[in-house]
C-alpha cells in the first residue's frame, strides 16, 4: 500500500472541509481510481466556481490519501487573509501572465519530485457552459516532467458559489459531482509551441468529455 503523503494539517483540514461540504452538497464522484496512489501526475479540470479546488482536493485526499498541490496566482501569497493557508497546504505560486519558462520552474520541480499537481487550464472561473481558451502552462509542465494528466469534470459547485459570489437558495443540498477520466500521456517537445498546443487540445477535449459525465451524474435522481 502506498504511504499516506498528507501532512497532519492537510488531513485535519480536509476532514473538517468534508463535513462542511457534506452539509451543503450531495457529493458524488466517479473514476477516482485514475488518480495514482503515488508518483507524479496532474489533475486538470474545468473551473465553474471558487470552490472547485477545495472539492477536488477533498475527493483526492479522502479517497486516494494524496495532497493536491494547486498552481495559485502569486499575488494571493501576498494577501495575509489566505497566504497562511496556501503555505500551510503547500500550494504552488505562479506568476499570472508571465510568459517566461521561469514562471513555471517551481511547478515543474515540484511535479518532478513526485507531487500531484492541480491545475485549472482555463485560468479563471468560467461563468458560461463552454470551456474558455486554455493556458499553455499545463502543457509545458506535463511535457517537461512526463507527468500524466488526469482530466476532471466538476459540476454543481456553481449552484452555491458561481463567478459573481456566494448564493444561498434552494435546494439546500444540491448535487455536486466530480468525475475523473483516463490519464492523457504527454508526448512532444516541451519547447515546441506546436507540440504544446497539440497536447493542450487533447487535454481540453478530455476535460470537456468529463464535464458532460459530471453533469449527467449531478442530474441523476
Amino acid at each position: 500500500m502506498a504511504r499516506d503523503e498528507r501532512t497532519l494539517a492537510y488531513r485535519i483540514g480536509t476532514f473538517f472541509v468534508g463535513l462542511a461540504f457534506r452539509a451543503c452538497f450531495r457529493l458524488r464522484s466517479a473514476g477516482i481510481s485514475h488518480v495514482p496512489l503515488e508518483g507524479h501526475a496532474i489533475v486538470a479540470g474545468n473551473h465553474v466556481s471558487a470552490l472547485d479546488g477545495v472539492v477536488l482536493g477533498l475527493f483526492v485526499s479522502q479517497q486516494r490519501r494524496r495532497m493536491t498541490r494547486f498552481l495559485v496566482a502569486a499575488e494571493f501569497f501576498r494577501k495575509w487573509t489566505v497566504a497562511w493557508a496556501l503555505r500551510l497546504y503547500r500550494q504552488i505560486p505562479v506568476r499570472r501572465g508571465a510568459r517566461d519558462l521561469g514562471a513555471l520552474d517551481e511547478a515543474i520541480q515540484t511535479v518532478r519530485a513526485g507531487a500531484l499537481a492541480g491545475i485549472f487550464p482555463e485560468g479563471t472561473v468560467n461563468a458560461g457552459t463552454e470551456l474558455l481558451p486554455a493556458k499553455r502552462g499545463i502543457a509545458r509542465i506535463a511535457l517537461a516532467t512526463g507527468a500524466s494528466v488526469i482530466p476532471v469534470g466538476i459540476w454543481g459547485t456553481q449552484r452555491r458559489w458561481p463567478r459573481d459570489g456566494l448564493h444561498l437558495h434552494r435546494p439546500w443540498r444540491p448535487p455536486l459531482a466530480v468525475t475523473f477520466g483516463d490519464p492523457v500521456e504527454p508526448t512532444g517537445d516541451p519547447a515546441s509551441r506546436e507540440d504544446q498546443d497539440r497536447f493542450l487540445a487533447r487535454v481540453m477535449e478530455k476535460i470537456a468529455e468529463q464535464v458532460e459525465v459530471a453533469q449527467a451524474l449531478a442530474e441523476r435522481p
